[in-house]
């Protein structure tokens, strides 16, 4: 087993460590973690207990993974979890909760990257290719879909859900739904159009984008989808709308040609 662990770090004892690991100077690994191959630990990097991520994960100095939830009720001894995939970045002081109930998960995907400062609360879900850029705030039981983008400082109620393929723009401050595949932003949050650079950035363009255009002039009408060809996206925008929202949804602002 291959591991590069500076001697300052710390590493409790019933850690499963994989294979080809560093751990910087003053980092710590608590009890009861599990981490997977490739991965590296930036100095004074945390991986508190109940933590479980796999291959591939970078931390920055100072990221925190696997804190008490910030819930005033929750009780220390409680065995709940965070996990994390694979390849994901996570920079200096991102910070990450694991669960409030018993046996609880915050989930974290693949592939995403975490700026400065950025924050996933207590039972949250988030999906791969994901990015936080710095400062965004989620609350806890929030779900983020996959390939969503979160602009610098945003900021999420909790039980909000933001669809795949969204992209929230910077400051904005969410206290309902945001729908896949859309851009919303301002004060409070709108949908303004559809994710333009981010479908064509996902190869979603042609008749695939067509569909989206047309099935969300038909949302804002208030009108039914099932005039429209099936495509992978509808399928994926009709599954989301059929979940029953917490939160509602944030409105739609009309703009030419979508």
């Amino acid at each position: 087993m291959t591991q590069h662990i500076h001697p300052s770090a710390y590493i409790a004892d019933n850690v499963v460590l994989g294979e080809n690991i560093t751990v910087g100077p003053f980092a710590v690994v608590e009890a009861d973690v599990q981490i997977g191959d490739n991965c590296v630990l930036g100095a004074h990097a945390v991986v508190q207990s109940y933590v479980k991520m796999g291959d591939g994960n970078v931390l920055h100095p100072h990221a925190v993974l696997g804190g008490m939830p910030q819930d005033t009720g929750f009780k220390a001894e409680t065995v709940s979890w965070l996990h994390i995939g694979d390849n994901n970045v996570f920079r200096e002081g991102f910070t990450a909760h694991r669960a409030a109930k018993e046996h609880g998960i915050t989930q974290i995907g693949s592939g995403c990257y975490f700026m400065n400062n950025s924050h996933v609360a207590h039972d949250c879900n988030i999906g791969n290719y994901t990015i936080f850029a710095n400062n965004v705030a989620i609350g806890g039981h929030v779900e983020i879909g996959h390939n969503v983008f979160m602009g610098g400082a945003a900021v999420v109620h909790q039980f909000c859900r933001v669809g795949a393929f969204a992209m929230v723009r910077g400051t904005t401050g969410l206290s309902m739904d945001v729908m896949p595949f859309m851009i919303v932003g301002g004060s409070p949050g709108r949908h303004y159009k559809l994710n333009t650079i981010g479908l064509r950035r996902a190869g979603i363009t042609g008749e695939r984008y067509s569909t989206l255009a047309a099935a969300f002039r038909l949302l804002r009408n208030q009108q039914s989808l099932d005039s429209l060809q099936e495509t992978a996206e509808l399928a994926l925008l009709k599954d989301w709308l059929a979940v029953k929202s917490k939160r509602g949804v944030h409105g739609f602002i009309a703009t030419k040609g979508h």
